[in-house]
């Protein structure tokens, strides 16, 4: 990982979007950094696409997106679950929408509805097998509990090892080891072991609301969009996106990970998005 003062201006000044993982690269203990709510309305301002994407559940992302805690986020969509599931701009006559009603915010110009890529028989199945596997893992892995958020999810299983819980290596791995005993897709977040039926990851739901929401191929435009994250499920998208930056406090997992960002912050958590925020921006005004 090179210093983000060594990220070439040329490259930034192709960037025309943004996404970013949410949990510590733009929060700290659950809350948003006010310089990273600031960053990415300057994004957006500045004419960026912006798109959290995460694996909290999509239940969890709601009045982010709504604005019922405050002022609603300034981005174009926000994608939940690593990559299952969105929220974005309404987009009538679609059969895997399912709008809630929210209020456009000046940010949005459309309503938002939760967009998904499973129908909802699949996603009826999977929530039966999900239900009895997590009843498995809390009964054969002692002292693990869903993750508290689950009530909001539905399209994959979270089990909480750091956010409330602190469990050691060997029991996050023998949590993988019986999620994948059924079949189940796996990824750790900086908080969260997750687990799903599908092949959802964040890189692959990048690609995903890229097509929804502007018709295009994210992989044929990687060198345009940068990524900004953390931990374990963001390294599908340091590994396919170029423009790929972690902030300071990456240094917890990097010697775990087999793809690392190009870039890395001087700065942890929020601040250290809104220095790639700024990074753009002066490169955006300056070309």
């Amino acid at each position: 990982m090179k210093p983000l003062a060594d990220w070439p201006a040329e490259a930034r000044r192709r960037i025309t979007g943004v996404f970013t993982d949410i949990d510590d690269t733009l929060t700290h203990e659950g809350h948003i950094a006010p310089e990273a709510l600031q960053a990415l309305g300057d994004l957006k301002a500045a004419g960026l696409t912006v798109i959290p994407i995460t694996g909290r559940p999509i239940g969890w992302c709601e009045p982010f997106v709504a604005g019922t805690l405050g002022s609603a986020w300034p981005v174009d969509a926000m994608v939940a679950e690593n990559g299952a599931v969105a929220f974005a701009p309404d987009c009538s006559g679609e059969a895997n929408s399912s709008p809630i009603g929210l209020q456009p915010t000046q940010n949005m110009r459309k309503a938002l509805s939760k967009r998904y890529q499973q129908t909802a028989a699949e996603r009826t199945a999977n929530q039966a097998r999900m239900h009895a596997i997590a009843a498995q893992v809390v009964a054969e892995v002692p002292g693990v509990e869903l993750s508290r958020d689950s009530a909001g999810r539905e399209t994959d299983l979270a089990f909480d090892y750091a956010e409330f819980a602190q469990h050691p290596p060997e029991t996050v791995h023998r949590v993988l080891a019986l999620l994948q005993s059924h079949g189940m897709q796996t990824t750790v977040s900086s908080i969260h072991i997750h687990g799903c039926f599908g092949d959802f990851n964040k890189w692959t739901g990048a690609c995903w609301i890229v097509r929804e929401l502007l018709g295009r191929d994210l992989a044929a435009e990687a060198d345009h969009w940068a990524f900004v994250g953390d931990s374990g499920n963001d390294q599908v998208m340091f590994q396919h996106l170029p423009q790929s930056i972690g902030v300071a406090n990456i240094a917890r997992f990097a010697p775990q990970l087999t793809h690392l960002p190009a870039y890395v912050t001087p700065s942890a958590r929020g601040a250290g998005f809104a220095e790639v925020a700024r990074a753009l921006l002066a490169a955006q005004h300056h070309g």
